[in-house]
């Protein structure tokens, strides 16, 4: 039962259809065209430490800048190529001397890779900074503080690019806040810039292989992740190339 937005079930099997990570199969898609986590869930340290750099490594003036001050939470999502799908995600605090990096995973992001322009069905990742601020999953929730929406709409069938199961990418989501309405749960599907250019681009669990437009991670450090993040520290993801982030 969801237990966010009444209307939120209507919405899923357009979600199926429509989400950028979760539309169709791969069949369908070509034809249109790991460091494991301990077993704590501890958030990552806000205390101050001499080693933490005033500035988030590889990240450059322009990427710098779209970070709001008030955000003392960063993912950054750095992908190996512009046109590779495979990236990192560090966890970075901002500390008194600067920002501390906790946990580094491997992930997984778009087919095509990166796109600064993103467009419905490009499979590509956007590239830019984007808050976090809400989250869900087919399975309850796992103790995060961010608003939680639980329900079957965040049901994941089909196959993926190399053939594997959907199933269970989405029992843990983090709504990227990139064309989408803030405050509402990751089924909505208010786009403000418009159908054309995409959406439903989340943080979920890895299926291992590319996504359609996602970033994802393993189950298990879903999990951590959904812990850590904490809505009073305006937590940002900052995603895309290593190229693009340095700029």
């Amino acid at each position: 039962m969801i237990t966010r937005r009444t209307h939120a079930v209507l919405l899923a099997a357009s979600l199926v259809a429509l989400t950028g990570c979760g539309a169709g199969t791969a069949s369908d898609d070509r034809a249109a065209a790991t460091a494991p986590a301990g077993p704590s869930a501890t958030p990552v340290p806000r205390t101050s430490v001499q080693a933490a750099p005033l500035r988030i490594p590889g990240l450059g003036p322009r990427t710098r800048a779209g970070i709001p001050k008030d955000s003392e939470q960063a993912v950054v999502v750095t992908g190996e190529g512009r046109n590779s799908p495979d990236s990192r995600v560090t966890l970075y605090a901002r500390t008194e001397r600067g920002w501390e990096p906790g946990a580094v995973w491997p992930a997984h992001n778009a087919l095509k890779g990166w796109t600064d322009h993103h467009r419905g069905g490009d499979l590509r990742s956007p590239i830019g900074v984007f808050g976090l601020t809400d989250a869900g999953g087919l399975r309850p929730d796992p103790g995060t503080k961010l608003p939680y929406d639980h329900g079957s709409g965040f049901t994941s069938p089909g196959t993926g690019f190399e053939g594997e199961p959907l199933a269970g990418s989405f029992d843990y989501v983090v709504a990227i806040n990139y064309n989408r309405r803030p405050g509402t749960t990751p089924l909505d599907w208010t786009r403000p810039l418009g159908a054309d250019r995409g959406g439903g681009i989340w943080i979920h669990v890895d299926h291992g292989g590319p996504t359609h437009g996602c970033v994802s991670v393993s189950e298990t450090h879903m999990k951590r992740l959904l812990r850590t993040l904490d809505p009073a520290l305006h937590p940002v993801v900052v995603m895309g190339d290593a190229v693009s982030l340095a700029r």
